[in-house]
């Protein structure tokens, strides 16, 4: 289960709880509007909405600071189309999980010549945590608010679940709970605070374990798939590089079965280079990062490029909002030494933020 699925379960599961946090209310009459206003299936699990007495609240919920639509566009259109088909006062709240110093999560207006627009956004790591320690709807994000201590906090989550008198109920919050703790924490950690017999009983636990063997056969079939692809091209087209097998094997299972029809038509190896520019995400996020480097700093050399093109999609993600803030090709060359560092240490995140380096 995805960090999306979580905050939206806890959102309908516990409207009262987020009612009362977002919009000061405390009412027992809230509605969960199952409405087919979300026209995007890839953000619908990130996406509540909650109907009071004569207001809608719309909730988002984002791990990463991206959006396409950018967010602005976003909260215009759906506040436009809620008002139209509910006809009372929309209160829209974009909530950032996962700490960055991204200028999306400080952004919290559309505005173009003729058109502004307003909207919240909340960003968890600035959050007191006592209000999410007092409320079970709420406990399973408190680890990821405001503290000087982040260990003590998880241990209070933790201690908190454990005073909860319905097993069942307990066990679904601290399946919760460790959900979003995994990104503050290491697994380690995590595993150490929360007893597994605990969970056991818990809805949201055996859904994350039928995920996991879900991804565990579809793993099995994408390595199978792979293997079989990369001797075909190495059939018509002669040895692949290394990069290209790389980057081959680690296309989802329906891209490689495209890849498998499109290979027929293929008579060199520039015709796959083009084909996985135009279907990779990853090599779509290289391209576009590439194109920003380049407008922001000039004349890059090609040896950080080859770098930048060896990230993780991850890590491109983290590189296509740090470089806003890049001046000097000396600003990439750290941040590439960092998270390479990282990346060989087997990190999940930097050790400094861009507030402590300035």
């Amino acid at each position: 289960m995805s960090y999306d699925n979580t905050c939206k379960y806890l959102a309908e599961k516990y409207p009262t709880a987020f009612a009362n946090w977002l919009l000061g209310i405390q009412s027992p009459n809230i509605e969960i509007l199952k409405t087919e206003l979300t026209n995007e299936p890839i953000r619908a699990d990130a996406i509540t909405f909650l109907r009071t007495a004569n207001q809608i609240l719309h909730l988002e919920f984002q791990t990463l600071p991206y959006s396409d639509p950018p967010m602005p566009l976003r909260m215009l259109d759906y506040s436009v189309r809620l008002k139209r088909q509910y006809r009372c006062d929309v209160e829209q709240v974009v909530i950032f999980l996962q700490e960055t110093t991204s200028e999306i999560v400080f952004t919290q207006e559309y505005r173009d010549r003729n058109t502004s627009h307003h909207y919240r956004v909340i960003r968890l790591w600035e959050e007191n945590p006592a209000l999410f320690l007092a409320n079970p709807g709420l406990l399973p994000l408190a680890s990821l608010t405001q503290t000087d201590n982040p260990p003590a906090l998880l241990t209070q989550v933790a201690e908190q679940i454990a005073t909860i008198p319905n097993r069942e109920q307990q066990g679904t919050i601290a399946s919760c709970a460790q959900i979003f703790a995994g990104l503050r924490f290491e697994k380690d950690i995590i595993r150490q605070l929360f007893r597994e017999e605990i969970m056991q009983g818990s809805v949201i636990y055996q859904d994350i374990l039928q995920q996991g063997v879900q991804q565990g056969v579809q793993r099995g079939r994408q390595q199978g798939e792979s293997t079989v692809i990369l001797r075909l091209l190495n059939r018509r087209l002669g040895t692949i590089n290394p990069v290209l097998q790389e980057q081959i094997r680690g296309l989802s299972t329906l891209l490689l079965e495209e890849l498998a029809e499109a290979l027929l038509d293929f008579f060199k190896v520039e015709d796959l280079v083009t084909w996985l520019r135009r279907n990779d995400p990853r090599e779509a996020r290289i391209s576009l990062i590439t194109r920003q480097l380049n407008r922001r700093i000039p004349d890059i050399e090609p040896s950080l490029i080859e770098r930048v093109q060896g990230l993780s999609i991850e890590q491109l993600d983290l590189l296509g909002e740090a470089l806003l803030d890049f001046a000097e090709i000396g600003d990439l060359v750290t941040w590439l030494e960092e998270h390479e560092n990282l990346t060989a240490r087997g990190d999940r995140t930097p050790r400094t933020s861009k507030a402590d380096r300035t």
